[in-house]
């Protein structure tokens, strides 16, 4: 039997696991969805036009690819293993797309490149405490870049770092914990806003079924 996850990334490993038999085929990359919903909400256009992109978390990487085929140059960075392994057997014919293996925010620290858009769909800015991953963005944008990402609504009376965990059977419960940020709308436009950001909106995007979760979508720029 596989071993519990003990570190965030190996949580991750297990992200949207293969079920079925033979090879997992990718998934479409048709459309950029910000949303749970397939279909639901805005598209790529949020990130304007950029020349180069960077995706913090992309797992399947299918909005990468997308972008992709659209002729940005796009890199995607993912701390699990077996997320990028599985992103690059995916989209390795696809021009102008990367996956690295990378926290990141030690990505963003290291790396000379700027990027003309940083997006999160879902992704790492949920799971990352934004007073050390904002900074890192903020110095990686070209002037006038976009900064963008989506997560699910906040729940009300749970902002802050919350623990999501997940339990694995190996002859005993075992636990561990992981933690995302969630903030209200005017939260987030307000940290973005004291790290350096403008032209902010932060909003809760309706589901398009009442009664069902929102999606929660940021957006701000680096100063022209």
């Amino acid at each position: 039997m596989p071993h519990a996850p003990t570190t965030p990334a190996e949580y991750w490993d297990k992200y949207k696991p293969h079920k079925g038999e033979g090879p997992q085929s990718a998934p479409s990359a048709e459309r950029f969805d910000w949303t749970q919903y397939p279909g639901h909400g805005p598209g790529a256009e949020v990130l304007g036009t950029p020349r180069r992109a960077l995706e913090l978390g992309p797992a399947e990487g299918k909005e990468a690819a997308h972008l992709a085929r659209q002729g940005v140059e796009v890199t995607g960075v993912d701390f699990s293993p077996v997320q990028v392994a599985r992103a690059r057997s995916w989209w390795k014919d696809t021009p102008g797309l990367s996956f690295v293996h990378d926290e990141v925010c030690r990505y963003l620290s290291s790396t000379p490149t700027e990027y003309d858009a940083v997006y999160s769909v879902w992704g790492a800015v949920w799971f990352t405490d934004p007073e050390d991953l904002f900074p890192c963005v903020f110095e990686r944008l070209s002037p006038g870049g976009v900064f963008a990402f989506s997560q699910a609504a906040p729940v009300v009376g749970s902002h802050g770092p919350q623990p999501m965990r997940g339990k694995w059977l190996e002859g005993r419960h075992r636990e561990l914990t992981v933690l995302r940020w969630q903030y209200a709308p005017q939260t987030w436009a307000d940290i973005l806003k004291r790290h350096g950001f403008t032209d902010i909106d932060a909003h809760l995007l309706s589901a398009p079924e009442p009664g069902s979760p929102g999606t929660l979508m940021v957006r701000g720029q680096a100063p022209a």
